[in-house]
């Protein structure tokens, strides 16, 4: 018996992530051949109109980055904006710059808050000043592209139903290994995720880093939740709960940093694990209501990810039991998809994705060639190292009190 349970664990940790790979790609080319092929990306539609949207910026001892990233805004060719930047307590020279911005510039105004009580606690204060029917949310490391808010504002334009445009996020800092796996990570993993969500008609999340709202939809969705980890994920479910229309533009380029230290990038896999069990724990209503069934296959899915990370861990432990000989051959079926035969078809479907991603978003980051043979080390180190993060944080999410603000620290943006 025992035998058995530990053979069909080993093969949902090898088959799973390859069935989801397959999932994941096919719904990727549906996706071009639907919304991207035949699209010239340097050219966006013609807007009949084109509303005042408001940028709003939380920024927390971002002065490093804010310039640049102001800077980019005005550099859009979008013609009506105003910026909202959110010093959130910041104990750098961030207040500072701002200031000196401001004094050149007659449509920035800053948020000074002297206290941090968290990203969405942020964004809400600044949603009470901002003028504009649709909001635009980034990341103070965010660099727009010219014709990004354009390629989002048609969406609202020209479909009253949509309720948030998220954007597609690229990486800018390419030196480190790290930051080279999660440049394929975010093409070959997220971009594809991004275009199959679509095409089933509900998205996990928005990428909180460039995502637009409808001012109309955050008030209905009852604006950010101050209680919440992840501010992106929730505020996606809440709009999506009460049927807006929620769409991933892959011509709204953005160019972000990321970490490029353990320590970085593992204090933010473990703030986006923790948000998702959150969210996965605040939403499970979703069932009670058959309106909501287009958004149970997102909700099985992430939970089924969230099982297979626990018993990837689980596997790891019990391979190495073995390699040590505290157990006997059988525990090598668990957790080895790396050292046989597995391991090779694994890397085969990584290369494959990887190729899949390339060709997609050639026309959006043609750069993606260079770090092609990188992308097999994702399953090698990310696997695991996302894996554990899950596992140390699952049962924290699930039964921590949601009566407290989710304060919040600006995350690494890579080596200087």
């Amino acid at each position: 018996m025992m035998e058995e349970f530990v053979y069909y664990i080993g093969v949902f940790i090898f088959y799973y992530p390859l069935v989801m790979s397959m999932f994941w790609m096919i719904g990727g080319l549906l996706f071009y051949f639907r919304r991207e092929y035949g699209v010239n990306k340097k050219q966006p539609p013609a807007l009949k109109t084109t509303p005042l949207v408001t940028v709003l910026i939380p920024a927390r001892n971002e002065s490093s980055d804010i310039e640049e990233t102001i800077t980019s805004i005005y550099a859009t060719k979008y013609p009506s904006l105003e910026i909202i930047v959110i010093n959130d307590a910041s104990t750098d020279m961030t207040l500072e710059i701002l200031n000196q911005i401001a004094s050149k510039r007659n449509n920035l105004r800053i948020l000074d808050l002297k206290e941090n009580l968290g990203k969405a606690n942020a964004l809400n204060l600044a949603f009470a000043m901002s003028n504009g029917d649709i909001i635009l949310t980034i990341d103070a490391d965010c660099l727009l592209g010219k014709e990004a808010i354009s390629w989002m504002v048609w969406h609202f334009n020209t479909f009253p139903r949509v309720g948030a445009v998220t954007g597609n996020p690229r990486v800018r800092n390419r030196t480190s290994l790290l930051a080279q796996i999660q440049v394929a990570e975010y093409s070959s993993v997220v971009g594809l995720i991004k275009r199959t969500h679509r095409i089933i008609g509900k998205i996990m999340t928005v990428s909180g880093v460039i995502v637009a709202w409808r001012k109309s939809a955050l008030v209905n969705g009852g604006l950010w939740s101050n209680d919440m980890i992840t501010d992106d994920i929730d505020m996606t479910w809440k709009l999506e709960q009460k049927f807006w229309d929620v769409r991933y533009e892959p011509n709204a380029i953005c160019w972000m940093l990321v970490p490029e230290t353990m320590k970085g990038l593992w204090k933010q896999r473990k703030r986006w694990a923790q948000g998702g069990v959150e969210v996965i724990r605040k939403y499970k209503n979703v069932f009670l209501s058959y309106k909501q069934r287009r958004i149970w296959l997102i909700y099985f899915d992430y939970c089924l990810g969230i099982l297979w990370a626990h018993v990837f861990v689980l596997g790891i432990f019990c391979y190495c039991f073995m390699v040590l000989g505290w157990r006997n051959d059988y525990y090598a079926m668990v957790g080895n998809p790396f050292f046989n035969w597995n391991g090779s078809v694994i890397a085969v479907m990584c290369l494959m994705q990887f190729l899949l991603s390339c060709i997609l978003d050639y026309k959006y980051d043609n750069e993606l060639w260079k770090i092609y043979f990188w992308c097999v080390w994702y399953p090698v180190v990310y696997w695991f190292f996302n894996s554990l993060a899950v596992v140390c944080v699952t049962w924290k999410a699930l039964f921590k009190s949601m009566k407290k603000h989710a304060v919040w620290e600006s995350p690494d943006r890579g080596i200087r």
